[in-house]
């Protein structure tokens, strides 16, 4: 049975994408109307992160491929108090773009665009994983042992990148890749008129573990399916979660309707209403869901500091191994830099970053971090 603070938080990720849309009068409400749950699991009983310090180098990775959720991650982001304000979705200079922005947002990862791409990101982002671990890990320091985590949507798997990609993954046993999928309509009607593929056996046949959550809502059956995905270490997971787009709607649940455009005001209001939520203010966000999300900062310090004593060990152990890692962590941030400062320039009208421009910052940044290279 799903807790009174569980429903709650749930809710709030609901209702703060409801309002950001209705304000910005543009983006996709319903998508994370549909996949707030299974979100808020991830986030807040998987996802190993440090909202203190997105770029921890052992955090787990989150991709957002289905980017009509975006309203959905921001809001997580804004909970695990990784500054970024759900109330300014979509506005120029905003830190809550209309799709996901590496660069942009605080724990966002990489910049998702056409469908299938982040699919394909993730699976590339768990290869590296996968490489670095081989690489660095000794018999008893698991350095690298970060999972990969993405919500992918039906346009994802539909496109020919996913196929390719899923195939790779599964060839590669890429254990640490678990892919959440928002099964539920179209853009223009049900999935039947255009996708009657079991994907379950489709993924199967790739080489994928599969699990079905028949109902998106049930907290505790997304948990367990995340669990059992989690413990299989020798093949990647798609995890199906069967959703209701506009979950709570009275008049657009289960409806193309609403994608891509505001409930509109009335619609809104008579969601509220259904689900037992306030009218106003908007953006309201319960001081007992706030406080609950807030748990993972103090839950990711403690985890990043267990990392570093272990990562201290390490380096005591293998030195030199130690200090490639560290290179390799080094060049991670680096290009992370790169992206915020033309970020920053184009906010502040200087003009672009060139390609000049981004090699010599970077290089700046290198000869900074690691003094034993040369070059000019």
């Amino acid at each position: 049975m799903t807790s009174p603070v569980d429903a709650q938080c749930v809710n709030t990720l609901r209702f703060l994408s409801i309002d950001a849309v209705q304000k910005a009068a543009s983006g996709h409400p319903v998508l994370p109307m549909g996949a707030a749950p299974m979100a808020y699991v991830l986030w807040t009983q998987f996802l190993k992160h440090s909202p203190s310090n997105p770029d921890w180098f052992d955090r787990d990775r989150f991709v957002l491929s289905a980017g009509t959720a975006r309203c959905c991650s921001t809001a997580c982001c804004t909970f695990a108090a990784m500054r970024c304000r759900s109330s300014r979705s979509s506005s120029w200079g905003s830190a809550a773009p209309g799709h996901p922005e590496r660069g942009h947002t605080s724990g966002v990862e990489v910049t998702t665009g056409s469908l299938g791409q982040g699919f394909g990101n993730a699976v590339g982002m768990a290869m590296a994983g996968a490489n670095l671990a081989t690489r660095y890990n000794r018999n008893d320091f698991a350095i690298v042992d970060h999972t990969t985590y993405a919500i992918v949507s039906d346009g994802d798997l539909r496109e020919g990148v996913a196929s390719e990609a899923a195939s790779l993954a599964g060839h590669l046993r890429l254990g640490k890749l678990v892919c959440l999928y928002d099964d539920n309509v179209t853009l223009s009607a049900g999935t039947d008129i255009a996708f009657t593929e079991d994907g379950a056996l489709r993924f199967a046949a790739y080489g994928w573990y599969t699990e079905t959550v028949e109902d998106g809502n049930d907290l505790a059956a997304v948990a367990r399916a995340l669990d059992a995905a989690r413990g299989n270490t020798k093949q990647p997971s798609l995890i199906l979660v069967h959703t209701h787009l506009g979950y709570g709607s009275p008049n657009k649940q289960d409806s193309y309707k609403a994608h891509g455009s505001p409930l509109g005001i009335d619609e809104a209001l008579l969601t509220k209403q259904h689900l037992g939520w306030p009218a106003e203010p908007a953006f309201f966000v319960p001081e007992t869901a706030l406080a609950h999300f807030r748990e993972a900062t103090e839950r990711g310090k403690q985890r990043e500091a267990e990392w570093h004593a272990r990562f201290a060990a390490y380096a005591t152990a293998f030195p030199e191994v130690a200090a490639d890692l560290q290179f390799e962590q080094c060049i991670g941030v680096v290009l992370r830099k790169v992206d915020r400062l033309a970020f920053r320039r184009r906010q502040l009208g200087v003009g672009e970053v060139t390609a000049l421009d981004r090699a010599h910052f970077l290089f700046s940044c290198i000869l900074e971090a690691q003094p034993r290279v040369c070059g000019e």
